[in-house]
């Protein structure tokens, strides 16, 4: 398997050669280049072309999302990869909904970085394993009632939302059902509206709690 590669931006720099030191030495991820500028960013991916970014959500002088925000604003789709130290549940919830690929701690393992870096890579989004149950808390706290919700769904909605849920990513699910990437990208965003949900992750956990799946990976613990 090649090495994945990424960009690592973070303000501490202990932390972020320390990381990267730790991440080439698992052999399967490459670190490009790393910075505590937000400001060099977009440049560093245009030059580089990485895999994924990594992205610390509380950068000295601004915020990650909105670092996040204006990389996509300018065309960059790659996945992104929050990391934090923060285990607050509204601190997530933001990321999220703010269209992250991934929620990961600074505490983690590097070992389930690198799993995490993998699977974005791969379409799918992620959370720390410490985070998962506070994900489930933070969707049952805004769901009204899920009978009503599922009831609004076709069975193309579910079928696809249960695909969702063992996160495979848009091209995956197209070859599955065979059906059009951009047919897939249109029921995806017609489950989320009608769910009132704002991202995969939150609708994946959505589709193991109501039994459209047998189970879900938000996050592994080794």
């Amino acid at each position: 398997m090649s090495a994945l590669h990424v960009v690592l931006v973070d303000d501490h720099t202990l932390f972020r050669k320390g990381l990267a030191e730790l991440l080439e030495r698992e052999d399967l991820v490459h670190v490009d280049a790393i910075t505590g500028d937000p400001g060099e960013v977009a440049a560093l991916l245009r030059r580089h072309a990485p895999d994924v970014l990594l992205l610390d959500l509380n950068i000295a002088g601004t915020d990650g999302i909105l670092v996040m925000q204006d990389l996509r604003r300018d065309g960059f789709t790659l996945p992104v990869l929050l990391l934090t130290v923060s285990e607050a549940e509204e601190d997530m919830a933001r990321a999220l909904r703010s269209g992250a690929n991934g929620y990961l701690l600074k505490s983690m393992e590097p070992d389930e970085l690198v799993d995490a870096i993998q699977r974005a890579a791969r379409g799918e989004s992620v959370v720390a394993p410490a985070m998962t149950a506070k994900l489930v808390r933070l969707l049952d706290s805004k769901n009204t009632s899920s009978t009503s919700l599922l009831e609004s769904l076709t069975q193309r909605e579910r079928e696809i939302l249960s695909h969702l849920a063992r996160g495979e990513s848009n091209k995956a699910i197209a070859r599955a059902l065979d059906i059009s990437y951009d047919t897939v990208k249109l029921h995806v965003r017609h489950i989320l509206a009608k769910l009132n949900l704002s991202s995969r992750v939150e609708a994946a956990v959505f589709a193991v709690e109501n039994r459209l799946t047998p189970g879900i990976d938000v996050g592994r613990k080794g």
